[in-house]
């Protein structure tokens, strides 16, 4: 698993400002890499120790399997912070007590996937503070991850190729990025504005649509997220089931967010182009009478 922290390493732009002096004081607490964009300090947690196959295909590690925690400013000098950890079904109590015991919330915990061997649950962590009491909470939780990885499981198949990614963002409507041999494509909602502790609850933090396409132009899959208001939710549904994609799970990320938003989970499998029409579908249906603001 990466580690680090080495502020230096993120070049400051107009659009890429210097990491913060209690950011960089995070990364080095937590022994790991991180950046700092869109007022939003984020470290990433891959699993690269955890080999995953889906449905009898082995996954790349940014197709799903990509933990994270971030921090943005609230008032009164307070951070407020969220993440999502990736963990096997060993490392989920653990984890959980150790996060809790630290004095921060679970405030989810969930899976992404169907078929996937070994199992893999996703929790989500919050919690309010300085910049370095949540660090220190939030280490003896990173600390258990991947100390005790899951006995290999039954071996996948690799698929060879490559990908449209300029069709699959022309389809979609936006452009992604490419990870290896993932293209990821992430999408805000800027449509609407979600506050906590007076800080802006973005992309970055977790407010977000996304879709992970794998493979090739003939043979893919894909997985995603897609976050929705309420009355987005059913239609959504509608849109992912008639284009033959499945849905493997419905939940909150957050509690006590205004608006509500839910999350929902969608995997499939075919022809590239195809699933990333399946994708727009949904994506279309999002921002419809949305509030504004709050």
């Amino acid at each position: 698993m990466a580690v680090g922290g080495d502020a230096s390493a993120q070049q400051a732009t107009p659009a890429n400002p210097p990491m913060p002096a209690e950011y960089a004081g995070v990364l080095q607490t937590v022994g790991r890499q991180g950046d700092f964009k869109d007022s939003v300090m984020k470290v990433n947690i891959p699993r690269n120790d955890v080999k995953v196959v889906i449905d009898g295909v082995a996954t790349p590690t940014p197709f799903g399997f990509g933990g994270w925690f971030a921090m943005t400013k609230g008032i009164g000098g307070m951070e407020v912070m969220m993440g999502d950890l990736v963990l096997t079904e060993a490392e989920v109590n653990p984890v959980m007590s150790a996060v809790l015991g630290s004095g921060l919330d679970v405030t989810a915990l969930h899976n992404h996937f169907f078929f996937d061997t070994p199992r893999i649950f996703y929790m989500h962590v919050h919690g309010h503070g300085t910049a370095a009491e949540l660090a220190n909470k939030l280490k003896p939780a990173l600390a258990l991850i991947g100390t005790t990885p899951p006995a290999p499981g039954a071996a996948g198949r690799a698929i060879e190729g490559k990908l449209d990614t300029e069709g699959l963002s022309r389809i979609v409507g936006f452009p992604g990025e490419q990870t290896g041999a993932v293209y990821k494509i992430t999408i805000g909602r800027p449509d609407f504005v979600m506050k906590e502790m007076g800080a802006t609850i973005n992309a970055r933090m977790g407010l977000n649509t996304w879709a992970a396409f794998y493979g090739n132009d003939a043979d893919a899959v894909v997985a995603g997220d897609v976050a929705m208001l309420d009355g987005e939710v059913t239609p959504v549904l509608k849109a992912l089931r008639n284009s033959g994609l499945d849905v493997v799970a419905i939940h909150h990320h957050m509690v006590g967010t205004e608006p509500n938003v839910t999350f929902l989970h969608y995997w499939g499998t075919g022809p590239a182009l195809r699933l990333a029409q399946g994708v727009r579908a949904a994506v279309d249906l999002l921002g419809k009478g949305a509030p504004r603001s709050r």
